[in-house]
C-alpha cells in the first residue's frame, strides 16, 4: 500500500483502521484442504481444514436472543442431531454495518443480526493436545465490531505458535446493555452483553479440549472496547474459574458506570421511544433497526459508549452489584482474580487514531494551535504546566506531536494505575508494555506519520502482516509482539527465545517492554510525565 493512504480506507468500517495500517496482510501458506469434526456438549460440528490449521466458524454457544429472549440472559443452545457445518463466519451482532459486513461489504461475513451468539475457533488440530487458548474480545467500544474481522484473524497465531484462538460475537450497544431490571418486574438481565461473553467463555472451558485446547490454560485478552470487556471479565466473580490470565490493551477502565446511571439511561431510552415504564413489554416487538436508530442518535449527541459522562452513561458494562459487583481497579484490583497474571499497556500514539475521523488541520497546528486545542480541557496555570512538562520531556517534538503525546498520556497514566493496583496484591505478576513501532505512513494531506495509533496493535499481535519496504520494521515488530503474547498464553509470562527477559512491573523499577523491531526494557518510561499526573491528582 502506498505511504499516502486515503482517509476513507483508514477509517471505513468497524475495525478496518487496523487492517489498513498493516495492509497487505500476509498470505497464509496454502496446504491441504478438507473437513475436520469435533464434539461439543450439544452436538458434533464440522470445520474447515486449510492454511495448515482447522477453522470452526460460527459455532453456537447460546440460543439466539430473539423474541422473549431479547434483553434476557443468554440461554444454552439447543442440542442438534447429526453434524453441523461450521465453515463460514457468523452474523455479527446488530450494529451499523462495517466494511466487511453484509451485501455492501467485502463478503467476509454476513450482515449484522440479533441472531449473533456464535464463536470462531482457529486450531492447529482437533486432536486433544491441550494447547494454550487465547480467548479474544473484539474492540469497538461496545457498539461495533466482530469476532471475524480480518485484522484479528487467528490463522497465523495458531500456525506460528501452536495455540488455539477463540473469538465470540456478543450483543452490543442498546441490545447488549439496556438495563430494565430496576424498572420492570421481570427477569431482565443486567449486562447481558457481558453475560454473552461469560457464556462464550464457559462454553470454551467446557468444550475446547475437543478442539485441541487446554481448558486449564485460557488467556482472556482484548483491545480498546475489548480491553474494557476484558477488565469486566477480570472483575466478574462468576468468571473466576473460567480463565487463568488476562491482557488489557489500549484501555484503562478504572471505573464503570453505576446501576443508577444504567437505569437513568434506560428511562431516557424509553422516553426517546415514546414509551412509559408500563410499556416495557412492547420493547420485544420494536424492530431492532429502530432501537439502533435511538442508539446512534444518542451517540451523535455526544454520549460516550462507556464511562460515566454527564449526565448519563452510554451503553456498556456497568456495576450492577452482582454480575459486576465493583469497579475494576479504582479501589484496587479484584481479589478473586489476584492469582491471575495480567498484562496491560498502550500504543504510544493512541489519540492519533481519533483525529483521522476529521479534517487534517490538527496534524499541522503551531504553538498557538496547541494551546487552543488543549485549552478545551485545561486552563490557566495548569495548561502552562502540562505544556512545559511535555516540552521538557520531548524537546524535539512538534506542536502536533506534543498534542498527541499529551492527549494520549492519560490512557497511559490509568494503565499505570491498573498495574500498581495489581502489583499491590503481591500475588500474580503484572507486565506493562508500550507499542513504540513508528509506522511511517503519512496522514493524507499532511507530512505527519501515523506512528503507533490506537488499533494499530491488532494486526501486529495477531501476526497479520508481511514484509513491506514501505514500513521497515513492521514485520519484525509483528513477530515480536505476537510471540510475546503467545508466550504469555503458554507460560503466564510474556517471553520469546529471541527477545529480552520481560520483568514483572513493580513500583520500584516500573519495568516496561518497549515493543518495536528491536524490543527493549525501559524502566519508568516518561517518568517526568508520570510525575506530572501523580502530582496533579
Amino acid at each position: 500500500m502506498n505511504d499516502r493512504v486515503t482517509r476513507r480506507t483508514l477509517i471505513g468500517g468497524s475495525l478496518s483502521v487496523a487492517t489498513a495500517m498493516s495492509m497487505p496482510l500476509a498470505a497464509p501458506a496454502h496446504g491441504h484442504t478438507g473437513r475436520d469434526e469435533a464434539a461439543t456438549r450439544y452436538g458434533r460440528v464440522r470445520g474447515r481444514r486449510e492454511d495448515g490449521i482447522v477453522k470452526f466458524l460460527g459455532v453456537p454457544y447460546a440460543r439466539p436472543p430473539l423474541g422473549r429472549l431479547r434483553f434476557k440472559a443468554p440461554q444454552p443452545p439447543r442440542p442438534w442431531h447429526g453434524v453441523r457445518d461450521t465453515v463460514d463466519f457468523p452474523n455479527p451482532a446488530f450494529q451499523v454495518a462495517g466494511g466487511e459486513m453484509g451485501p455492501a461489504g467485502n463478503g467476509r461475513m454476513p450482515a449484522p443480526s440479533e441472531d449473533c451468539l456464535y464463536l470462531n475457533i482457529w486450531t492447529p488440530a482437533a486432536d486433544r493436545r491441550r494447547r494454550p487458548v487465547m480467548f479474544y474480545n473484539h474492540g469497538g467500544g461496545y457498539m461495533i465490531g466482530s469476532g471475524s474481522a480480518t485484522g484479528q484473524d487467528g490463522t497465523h497465531l495458531a500456525q506460528l505458535y501452536d495455540v488455539v484462538v477463540v473469538e465470540s460475537n456478543h450483543r452490543l450497544g442498546l441490545l447488549g446493555y439496556l438495563f430494565l431490571g430496576d424498572l420492570a418486574h421481570d427477569d431482565y438481565a443486567a449486562n447481558q452483553g457481558m453475560l454473552d461473553i461469560l457464556a462464550a467463555l464457559r462454553w470454551t472451558a467446557e468444550n475446547i479440549e475437543h478442539f485441541g485446547g487446554d481448558p486449564d490454560d485460557i488467556m482472556v485478552w482484548g483491545e480498546s472496547g475489548g480491553g474494557a470487556k476484558t477488565a469486566a471479565v477480570y472483575t466478574m466473580p462468576s468468571a473466576e474459574r473460567l480463565f487463568h490470565k488476562a491482557s488489557i490493551e489500549s484501555a484503562a477502565p478504572l471505573r464503570f458506570p453505576t446501576r443508577d446511571g444504567a437505569t437513568a439511561r434506560a428511562r431516557r431510552t424509553l422516553d426517546l421511544l415514546g414509551l412509559t415504564i408500563e410499556d416495557i413489554p412492547r420493547l420485544y416487538d420494536i424492530p431492532a433497526a429502530r432501537l439502533l436508530e435511538i442508539q446512534v442518535s444518542e451517540a451523535a449527541n455526544g454520549v460516550a459508549p462507556w464511562g460515566d459522562p454527564d449526565p448519563l452513561p452510554g451503553f456498556g458494562a456497568f456495576v450492577d452489584g452482582r454480575i459486576i459487583p465493583r469497579h475494576p481497579f479504582a479501589d484496587g484490583a479484584p481479589p478473586w482474580s489476584a492469582g491471575k497474571p495480567l498484562m496491560v499497556g498502550t500504543c504510544r500514539d493512541e489519540t492519533v487514531f481519533f483525529s483521522l475521523f476529521g479534517p487534517p488541520d490538527i496534524f499541522r497546528i503551531d504553538d498557538a494551535g496547541l494551546r487552543r486545542e488543549l485549552g478545551k480541557t485545561y486552563r490557566g496555570a495548569e495548561l502552562d504546566r502540562i505544556i512545559a512538562t511535555f516540552r521538557h520531556s520531548r524537546p524535539d517534538a512538534t506542536p502536533a506531536q506534543l498534542y498527541f503525546a499529551i492527549t494520549t498520556s492519560p490512557i497511559w497514566r490509568d494503565a499505570i494505575t491498573i498495574a500498581e493496583a495489581k502489583a499491590a496484591q503481591h500475588r500474580a505478576p503484572v507486565f506493562m508494555y508500550q507499542l513504540a513501532y513508528q509506522n511511517p505512513t503519512v496522514v493524507p494531506g499532511t507530512d505527519f506519520p501515523l506512528g503507533s495509533p490506537h488499533a494499530s496493535d491488532i494486526p501486529l499481535k495477531f501476526a497479520n502482516t508481511e514484509p513491506d519496504p514501505a514500513r521497515p520494521g513492521q514485520f519484525a515488530t509483528s513477530r515480536n509482539m505476537s510471540a510475546l503474547w503467545a508466550g504469555f498464553a503458554r507460560h503466564g509470562h510474556p517471553a520469546a527465545p529471541h527477545l529480552p527477559n520481560w520483568p514483572a512491573y513493580t513500583p520500584a523499577k516500573r519495568a516496561t517492554m518497549w515493543i518495536d523491531a528491536r524490543c527493549r526494557i525501559v524502566n519508568d518510561p516518561g517518568r517526568e510525565e508520570r510525575l506530572f499526573w501523580q502530582n496533579r491528582s
